[in-house]
């Protein structure tokens, strides 16, 4: 199943840009709200998490619409890959559900300007689960 999740910080904005951009990906349930991205306590984000099973792909219209920072990124996308839920960003165009997709995150996700020690260790393990199944398919 096709899910989307969209955000937009204040009540004031609109959601029509994200929801027009996600609407030729067959979405069948979306999750939306207006509140802060800041942090991950947001109901939801909560409730897709939740609702997100083996087998479903999760859709954002960009990375700073899911988190504000890597740290908050990663942790929610290997939420999702630990319960085999893809994930996509539109923008960034990076696809989990494909080997080069994963690879592209990891690749993203390592650029040490951005990264805390802690983000490091996760990206470290992030990566080198990408690295071994690429290079299993590419046998």
């Amino acid at each position: 199943m096709n899910i989307a999740y969209v955000r937009v910080s204040t009540r004031e904005q609109n959601t029509g840009r994200q929801l027009e951009a996600l609407k030729k990906h067959d979405i069948h349930r979306i999750y939306e709200e207006k509140v802060s991205g800041k942090d991950t306590n947001r109901p939801e984000l909560k409730a897709m998490l939740d609702y997100a099973r083996n087998g479903d792909v999760v859709y954002v219209e960009s990375f700073s619409r899911l988190a504000r920072n890597m740290l908050d990124l990663l942790t929610i996308i290997d939420r999702l890959t630990k319960n085999a839920v893809g994930f996509v960003s539109l923008k960034e165009s990076v696809d989990t559900t494909t080997p080069v997709g994963r690879l592209q995150l990891g690749v993203f996700a390592a650029n040490p300007r951005r990264l805390s020690k802690r983000v490091c260790s996760l990206t470290t393990t992030f990566s080198s689960t990408i690295t071994s199944e690429f290079s299993s398919k590419q046998n």
